[in-house]
């Protein structure tokens, strides 16, 4: 070998060696969401016993956030570390939570970190800027504490997608614990979402104190036993347990301002015109016709034609003294009002509905929707709330100017609202319904429909491509959802919510440019192992072994390709239907098949299988 093909090997060897450990490095740490901008810098910052908490004390918002992250580390280390005013300038062995009014192209919600050997520096504009600067500072901490507290040296630059930045959990179904609400809050403000949607009423279950109305509680949220299996199963089957519960304002003032140190709003959702059975078996006289009733708390799921009634007055002045007491308890400024899968077959043959569709000069039931919708928001609208809704809130036409409309039949709703300049948060079943199943279904827990996994939350995109640049500013936001039809306890709902959440924030925050599926995999593996030392019950259904036939390219013989939605994966086969261990075939790579072949997979780490094994069987 000649000299320059020396020196030019030596260059290619020494520039691929530079990159493979400047890869390497910048992989040293897994942030979630994606930040705007990282750059590595030399050295690390040691957190021990003797690190000081500095706040700059312009705004007291400051001193929590310092308070709540000594509290973090507390847990972490077992040190407690002080919390203290700034007094001079930062020093060695410190972390402090600073504003400036000079942060050029950084939002309200946005932060700088700057980390070095001697102090952590988290500045944002406003204080939800340094509590999400310090959700990723926490998610920069080793594991295991035990390995010492060594945090790597970084800048950060980071600033959110959308504003809206949320996930739904229904309580009507099923109910959950003052704690457990909390502990879901938890988990919404460690991913930086803002917004927790609250259905807290629907025909299973009413869940909210309305001291004008004490039926709605002492009746309508508890039901006298719950369907087992799917609505869809015949014959039906139902367990022989009362459920219910319901929040009283004081506990919801409790949970709102809890929410609100962990900068989250708080949206609640009343259902209506539809969905109000709960309602209606406390106080019947709200359904149609002259003798309306009797009515139970439903004991299934499913869509009903139970309606409130459209053309009573006394139906209006009961949600207005509702709504009354519901904006007092929520201080955010948008309340949901539900109006999805209202049937409108009691409409049609009430009297009373007639008459106002008679007298308001409504064509149809659809625009009486639309009227009933209006009115309420309306009467939100004197309140100083924004009302949203689900997508059939559009029909008829009247809905009020500044509504907001929440797209969960596919896209097409977000852009016809946004194409009539209203605001619209993006919550596909399709993409965003954490409810759906996430891996094979002979091995998951029964779901209601559909299926999302968590390679399909994550790439989803937000921004609908029918809408011009003008109309896209009208998409505010993201949604996941979790409707708890067949999520009976809180270890199910994490079991639902974890790892789509992770996918989910990430959609909500970062970029498309900053998004990679690869990369997220990577990080998902330290965030497997953090839900773990949180005591998280975590999906692993992205270890599972996904199957495809293709056609060799070279031998046109049928292949399989074996795949999971997990990083560099060790997946092992079996060909003879036995069940796959760590000493079985190993895949790496396409193999020829045969018809009448039962393939079984498994994914395994350090010899620890991971997930259920999947089969397929080739015809």
């Amino acid at each position: 070998m000649n000299t320059l093909k020396i020196l030019l090997f030596a260059a290619v060897f020494i520039f691929i060696s530079s990159t493979t450990k400047a890869q390497l490095k910048s992989q040293q740490f897994s942030i979630i969401p994606e930040p705007e901008l990282v750059k590595v810098m030399p050295g690390s910052f040691k957190l021990n016993s003797t690190t000081i908490i500095l706040y700059d004390d312009r705004n007291a918002q400051l001193k929590f956030i310092g308070d709540q992250l000594s509290e973090k580390l507390k847990a972490y280390t077992g040190n407690n570390l002080p919390v203290k005013k700034l007094a001079a300038v930062v020093g060695k062995n410190q972390i402090l939570f600073k504003l400036s009014d000079k942060l050029p192209g950084l939002g309200v919600e946005g932060y700088t970190m700057t980390i070095n050997s001697g102090s952590i520096v988290i500045t944002a504009k406003q204080p939800q800027g340094c509590f999400y600067g310090m959700q990723t500072l926490l998610q920069l901490l080793p594991l295991d504490p035990k390995v010492g507290a060594s945090i790597p040296a970084l800048q950060i630059q980071d600033q959110p997608r959308f504003s809206w930045r949320g996930s739904m959990l229904d309580v009507s179904r099923h109910f959950y614990s003052v704690e457990q609400v909390k502990q879901y809050i938890d988990f919404l403000a460690s991913y930086k979402l803002n917004t927790f949607h609250w259905h807290l009423t629907d025909n299973q279950g009413w869940r909210i104190e309305i001291k004008k109305y004490p039926l709605l509680t002492s009746v309508g949220a508890w039901r006298k036993r719950s369907l087992i299996g799917h609505f869809e199963e015949q014959p039906e089957r139902f367990d022989a347990v009362p459920h219910g519960g319901f929040y009283t304002q004081e506990e919801i003032k409790d949970i709102v301002a809890y929410a609100q140190r962990k900068y989250v709003t708080v949206v609640p959702e009343i259902d209506l015109p539809g969905h109000c059975t709960s309602a209606l078996a406390g106080y019947p006289e709200l359904g149609c016709g002259e003798s309306p009733g009797p009515f139970e708390v439903k004991d299934k799921w499913g869509v009903f034609d139970d309606v409130y009634c459209a053309g009573k007055e006394n139906t209006f002045k009961f949600l207005e003294d509702v709504f009354t007491e519901v904006a007092t308890l929520f201080p955010g400024r948008v309340i949901h009002i539900g109006g999805d899968e209202c049937r409108k077959t009691n409409w049609k043959s009430c009297t009373y509905c007639q008459a106002r569709m008679k007298k308001e000069g409504l064509k149809d039931e659809h625009e009486l929707q639309g009227y009933f919708i209006n009115r309420i928001a309306q009467v939100l609208k004197a309140k100083n709330k924004r009302v949203i809704g689900w997508d059939e809130i559009l029909e008829g036409d009247h809905l009020i100017a500044d509504a907001l409309v929440m797209s969960w039949r596919g896209t097409t709703g977000g852009v016809t609202a946004a194409k009539k300049h209203h605001d619209v948060v993006m919550t596909p079943t399709t993409y965003l319904y954490l409810d759906y199943y996430q891996g094979a279904p002979y091995l998951e827990p029964l779901t209601i429909d559909g299926f999302n996994t968590l390679e399909r939350v994550y790439n989803y995109e937000p921004i609908p491509s029918a809408l011009n640049a003008d109309e896209v500013k009208y998409i505010k936001g993201v949604q996941g959802n979790i409707w708890t039809e067949f999520i009976p306890n809180f270890n199910h709902l994490q079991y639902m919510a974890f790892p789509r959440l992770s996918a989910l924030a990430e959609v909500a925050w970062s970029t498309p440019e900053k998004k990679n599926w690869e990369r997220f995999k990577f990080k998902m593996e330290t965030e497997y192992n953090r839900y773990e030392s949180l005591g998280i019950n975590y999906s692993k259904s992205a270890y599972q072994v996904g199957f495809e036939l293709v056609r060799g390219a070279r031998t046109q013989k049928t292949q399989m390709v074996l795949k999971t939605q997990s990083y560099n994966p060790d997946i092992y086969y079996t060909l003879d239907g036995t069940e796959p261990s760590h000493k079985s075939n190993k895949y790496v790579g396409p193999f020829n098949v045969n018809p009448n072949v039962t393939i079984k997979a498994a994914t395994f780490k350090n010899g620890v299988q991971m997930a259920k094994t999947t089969y397929y069987e080739v015809k």
